[in-house]
């Protein structure tokens, strides 16, 4: 669409603001809105942004980043592709951005443009990253000050769709409003837990989908006097919120599934098979990204299905990598591979990025795989699952910073700039964290995701 098009809508339907949305370090979903008097002005030369804004961690406290003081300004340019209308919002439109500077170039510090980036490395190898998040969240009440769920539901009952069904019916018409395809959905394991699913997508175009979801699960929720928390805990005693990515590789042309050999092991071609090999070598690090809030790893535990420990299996949901069986009549379509330790906490353009920069480390290396998990491998003896590279998980977040610092791998793909502000950005919640009782650390992470 044309910035004339986009404003044809807005007046046709009567939208006043459109947000310019981005995610930021800290996995905040952030924004400025242009009113549609000034918006075709504004979608050719952006909103402009102070530069500190990807110095400033989920706290909103500033951190200390060369290059992003209060001297400097960049642009949030929208992409039209993206606009879509808010049905949680009156009269209110949105569109993802990227992040320019003032010269036209790409911010090297843009989480999007990092995406974009790792996405032009698979297309130089002739592959297209598809993928798509599972989210979870705890659907609440509050009573008296305290975020309480909405129901006592077990996992997957049918008491648990009954409760939900006017707020799950509303969630879903408003992603299909604009435009995305919910897949799956039913009550989880906690106490109003949810699960939905959407189609997959290439990288960049899921991690926009996945900004949206995000938006539209908390939007929907509030308009019916409701919270929704994609926290990684939410609660000491509940179940742990996860955000699985599912992806796939496919040829250029999008017809032939890279990751699909009926002959390979599981089905899996050599190609997927050292994709897999190159996350592993990488997750401890991938870590730091993927589930990057203090209270993500309240989540990753052993025997919580949540995964703990460096592998891959077939349908081992204890595993950091999952390979799903197919479906019957669809093999090739179906064949996909899912990364468990990951969650909603995240910047969706950072995690698929390192995934993607991960997995091409263990193509170019010709890298294999330790041999599959079949078992839960915290049932393992020590000796027998650290031979099998089983390697227990950074059991905090600033375990997984400091395997970060160290992967030269994941800090050449970030760039410099944003590998320095992701890396005080998410220090300093970890120190800022640590520094809480635990009441306050649970609602910090509740209220913010």
């Amino acid at each position: 669409m044309t910035p004339e098009e986009v404003e044809a809508v807005c007046r046709e339907r009567g939208i006043r603001l459109v947000r310019f949305l981005y995610c930021d370090n800290g996995g905040i979903i952030r924004g400025k809105a242009a009113h549609v008097d000034r918006l075709v002005d504004r979608m050719r030369t952006g909103i402009g942004l102070t530069v500190a804004m990807q110095a400033m961690n989920s706290l909103d406290q500033l951190q200390p980043v060369d290059g992003m003081g209060p001297v400097g300004e960049i642009r949030l340019v929208p992409d039209p592709d993206t606009f879509t209308i808010l049905p949680y919002a009156p009269d209110t439109g949105a569109m993802l951005v990227d992040h320019v500077r003032l010269d036209g170039e790409p911010y090297e510090a843009g989480p999007r443009n990092f995406l974009r980036r790792m996405s032009d490395r698979m297309a130089e190898r002739g592959m297209v990253f598809s993928c798509a998040v599972e989210n979870e969240w705890s659907q609440a009440l509050v009573e008296d000050g305290r975020y309480v769920p909405v129901d006592e539901s077990l996992c997957f009952s049918t008491v648990g769709f009954t409760a939900t069904a006017g707020a799950t019916d509303d969630l879903v018409a408003a992603l299909e409003q604009q435009g995305i395809d919910v897949e799956q959905y039913y009550p989880e394991l906690g106490h109003g837990q949810q699960e939905l699913s959407v189609a997959p997508r290439p990288a960049v175009q899921a991690a926009d989908i996945q900004i949206l979801v995000r938006e539209t699960i908390r939007g929907v929720a509030a308009g019916r006097g409701l919270v929704a928390s994609l926290a990684p805990k939410p609660w000491p005693d509940a179940a742990g919120n996860g955000g699985h990515i599912h992806f796939s590789l496919w040829d250029s042309a999008g017809e032939r599934n890279v990751l699909h050999d009926p002959t390979g092991r599981f089905g899996l071609s050599t190609t997927a098979e050292r994709f897999i090999a190159g996350i592993l070598a990488h997750l401890p690090a991938l870590l730091a990204i993927t589930a990057p809030s203090f209270n993500s790893y309240r989540r990753l535990l052993p025997q919580h299905w949540s995964s703990a420990f460096v592998c891959w299996g077939p349908d081992n949901r204890e595993a950091s990598i999952r390979v799903p069986s197919t479906f019957w009549g669809m093999e090739e379509r179906s064949t996909n591979l899912e990364l468990k330790p990951t969650d909603a906490s995240c910047n969706p353009y950072l995690a698929f990025g390192a995934l993607i920069a991960a997995g091409v480390d263990g193509l170019a290396q010709e890298l294999q795989p330790p041999e599959p998990i079949d078992v839960d491998p915290a049932t393992l003896p020590d000796r027998e699952r650290e031979a099998a590279g089983a390697h227990r998980y950074p059991e905090t977040l600033q375990e997984a910073i400091t395997a970060l610092e160290r992967d030269d791998v994941l800090l050449d793909a970030l760039g410099d700039l944003l590998a320095r502000s992701f890396l005080a950005v998410r220090r300093s919640e970890w120190e800022a964290y640590s520094a809480m009782d635990e009441d306050d650390q649970y609602r910090g992470h509740f209220l913010k995701y």
